[in-house]
């Protein structure tokens, strides 16, 4: 395969806004943006595959396999339709970044669209948040206005953001279109479900849609019965605090 490619099949879709949730910090995005394809029922349409994305196949329960790759996914609404992005990986190189995460916005640019969010975290410090906030950044002054409307908080987080989460937005400005990211506070866990209700409840109000919090309040819940428990233990010295940063609490 030389290049990156999407594999797609033409369909018609109405004043399209992606939302973006690949691999990276508690997996904040991935966790998102699944719950978001699931509640809505939205439907496969195109997939993206890359020689940037590791060398790796995927072994499927039927004894089959497949590439690595990243999968787009769409459901209409009454005002729009909704394009969701999700994947195993994100290119593993900078220039293997610039590459698909243009492709990725130029492709949505081709079916109409006209905004992108992408979601991610961002770190709290290391200390575990039990009422994470949402921050974020977006390409211009009136979208700031409208997500800071539905709970957003700008100028508030600092550093760089990396890989897709923060590159999609950037290209989304150099063609033409909007684009945000929404980042949900986290303490770096390895799937930090708190911080992804905090993400859903935003987009709940931005998209004007339900999405079902059920299973994902389950994960929260479990999330912090395993950190209660590391706190505790903690307190009654059962093993030295420095040891929490190597725990991983969730598999």
């Amino acid at each position: 395969m030389k290049g990156t490619k999407i594999y797609y099949k033409k369909t018609k879709m109405k004043s399209p806004i992606m939302i973006v949730g690949l691999p990276g910090i508690g997996n904040v995005g991935s966790l998102v943006c699944e719950h978001v394809r699931d509640s809505l029922g939205a439907k496969r349409f195109a997939t993206l595959n890359s020689p940037h994305f590791l060398h790796q196949t995927i072994m499927l329960k039927n004894g089959g396999m497949r590439l690595i790759n990243n999968r787009f996914y769409y459901k209409e609404n009454k005002k729009n339709t909704i394009v969701i992005l999700l994947g195993d990986t994100q290119a593993g190189t900078p220039e293997g970044q610039y590459d698909v995460n243009e492709m990725i916005v130029k492709f949505f640019k081709s079916l109409g669209g006209k905004r992108i969010y992408t979601i991610g975290g961002y770190n709290a410090g290391g200390q575990f948040v039990h009422n994470p906030r949402v921050f974020g950044v977006a390409t211009n002054k009136a979208l700031r206005k409208e997500l800071k409307s539905k709970g957003v908080i700008f100028g508030k987080a600092a550093g760089t953001i990396w890989g897709s989460a923060g590159l999609i937005p950037a290209f989304a400005r150099k063609n033409g279109l909007e684009g945000a990211c929404l980042m949900g506070e986290t303490a770096m866990l390895e799937i930090d479900a708190t911080a992804a209700k905090a993400v859903l409840d935003v987009l709940k109000k931005l998209l004007g849609i339900e999405i079902s919090l059920d299973n994902i309040d389950k994960i929260k819940k479990e999330t912090e019965r395993l950190i209660k428990e590391v706190e505790d233990a903690q307190k009654a010295h059962e093993f030295p605090p420095q040891s929490k940063e190597n725990l991983t609490y969730i598999r």
